[in-house]
């Protein structure tokens, strides 16, 4: 696993800390959590994805990554609103 070195202001470091104990999670795991939340993928899990959809649609390969590639970015601009 690797090993992530961040620096953030007091503020917001105490919140992520309290955040955590509420959870009773770590601090990475929240992180984590968060990442995954905001639509960050592993090249693993957007190959499943893109592989479920062309099942399920019934679309070649090139069809269902361009399908895709279109929702993630539709997704992360509304989220960025």
């Amino acid at each position: 696993m690797a090993r992530l070195t961040i620096t953030l202001p007091d503020p917001v470091h105490q919140a992520l800390k309290e955040a955590a104990a509420r959870r009773k999670t770590t601090i990475g795991a929240l992180i984590s959590e968060s990442i995954e939340h905001y639509g960050i993928k592993t090249e693993l899990t957007a190959a499943e994805i893109v592989a479920q959809a062309q099942a399920a649609a019934g679309l070649t390969e090139e069809q269902a990554l361009e399908l895709a590639v279109r929702e993630t970015r539709a997704a992360r601009a509304e989220r960025a609103r």
